[in-house]
């Protein structure tokens, strides 16, 4: 079978897309010439780009927040990429069960909150993509980091049971695990730091925030109607064979 060409703009949805890694895929997509909407909790929203704020461990918040962006673009939400997500990094033993829940909640359950809401229109247009933003730390592991680890290893379950539910339904749902990525906390690292975490990555450098977007554009594309359930890593080679 022959997949047409989506030639139309699609109201896409990013959320924590007013910075960083999210604000970089939101504007991939407003190139393209697709109607794009960001989520925010506090601030003013990107130029250019429609904002709606939304806490996304509160399930009310979303749906008030789906509930705007669809009335800003016109329609259902036919691209979701989850990408809010905080850390609350510190060693195992000194963890809090409010640090590991807190982080779970926003990462992984409120990806969870937000694909939900978002499958509702997806499953009644018969076509959606869902993108989850994951981390090279949620297959690699990383001391300090138990709580952001398990929130983004839980996101693979999470696309491929999707995948599988919802996969006759035209709707595809896909990780992309990104690793060390130039950001302003990464430009405050010490040199000596800085110099260590490149030794480990086979490129011998950091991604810019571009690439991850470039993935996760392409993982929403036609080209990539068959794709579903996977893990794309951006990562320079960092996390092979895991």
């Amino acid at each position: 079978m022959t997949v047409a060409p989506e030639t139309e703009a699609r109201n896409v949805l990013v959320t924590g897309g007013n910075r960083g890694i999210g604000l970089a895929i939101a504007r991939a997509f407003a190139a393209q010439g697709d109607r794009v909407a960001v989520t925010y909790r506090s601030g003013e929203p990107p130029e250019g780009l429609i904002g709606v704020t939304c806490e996304v461990t509160d399930s009310a918040s979303v749906e008030a927040a789906f509930a705007a962006a669809e009335a800003a673009l016109g329609g259902p939400i036919e691209v979701l990429v989850a990408n809010a997500g905080i850390t609350r990094d510190t060693l195992l033993m000194r963890m809090s069960d409010e640090d590991f829940q807190g982080v779970v909640d926003t990462n992984l359950t409120g990806a969870f909150r937000c694909a939900r809401r978002a499958s509702k229109g997806m499953i009644r247009l018969r076509r959606g993509r869902i993108i989850f933003i994951s981390s090279v730390v949620g297959l690699y592991g990383s001391p300090g980091q138990a709580n952001y680890a398990a929130s983004k290893a839980g996101l693979v379950g999470l696309a491929r049971s999707i995948t599988r539910e919802l996969g006759g339904r035209g709707i595809t749902a896909n990780v992309v695990a990104p690793g060390f990525i130039e950001t302003d906390m990464t430009a405050e690292l010490a040199p000596q730091t800085r110099a260590q975490y490149q030794a480990a990555i086979p490129a011998g450098r950091f991604a810019q925030a571009e690439e991850v977007a470039s993935a996760v554009t392409f993982l929403a594309s036609p080209q990539a109607a068959y794709i579903s359930g996977a893990i794309i890593p951006v990562d320079g080679g960092l996390g092979m064979g895991h």
